[in-house]
C-alpha cells in the first residue's frame, strides 16, 4: 500500500519561511515525478512545483518561482518544499503527489499526471 505523509505546515507571518516534508513508503518501484499542489480557501487545487526524480529537473508555478524550492532525498524517500518570503495568498492546504508512470513527464502540472496523493498539511500566512 502506497502512503505519502506530509508534515511541516503551520502558521507564519508574511515574509516568514516554512519547510514542508513528504515521506513516501510502501512501494519500491520507481517514481518518475514528485510534485506539490495546494488548495486555498474557496479555490481549486493548483500545481505548485515538480521534481523529476531521475534527472532532478525542477519546475515551478509562476506564483512561487524564486520563493519556493522543491528538493528530494532519495535515501530517505522524502520530498521537501522550502517556502520563503511567504505571502497571505500562499495560505492553503499543501499536498504532495507521486507519479509512477512516464505520463507525468508531460502532465506534471496536472493532477492527472500523478497516481498517489498525501492527505495534506495546512499552511497559514497572516499579514
Amino acid at each position: 500500500q502506497v502512503q505519502l505523509v506530509e508534515s511541516g505546515g503551520g502558521s507564519v507571518q508574511t515574509g516568514g519561511s516554512l519547510r514542508l516534508s513528504c515521506t513516501a513508503s510502501g512501494y519500491t518501484y520507481s517514481r518518475y515525478c514528485m510534485g506539490w499542489f495546494r488548495q486555498g480557501p474557496g479555490k481549486e487545487r493548483e500545481w505548485v512545483a515538480t521534481i523529476l526524480t531521475g534527472g532532478g529537473s525542477t519546475y515551478y508555478a509562476d506564483s512561487v518561482k524564486g520563493r519556493f524550492t522543491i528538493s528530494q532525498d532519495n535515501a530517505k524517500n522524502t520530498l521537501y518544499l522550502q517556502m520563503n518570503s511567504l505571502k497571505p495568498e500562499d495560505t492553503a492546504m499543501y499536498y504532495c503527489a507521486a507519479g509512477v508512470t512516464g505520463a507525468c513527464y508531460s502532465r506534471h502540472r496536472d493532477e492527472i499526471g500523478y497516481n498517489y496523493w498525501g492527505h495534506g498539511t495546512q499552511v497559514t500566512v497572516s499579514s
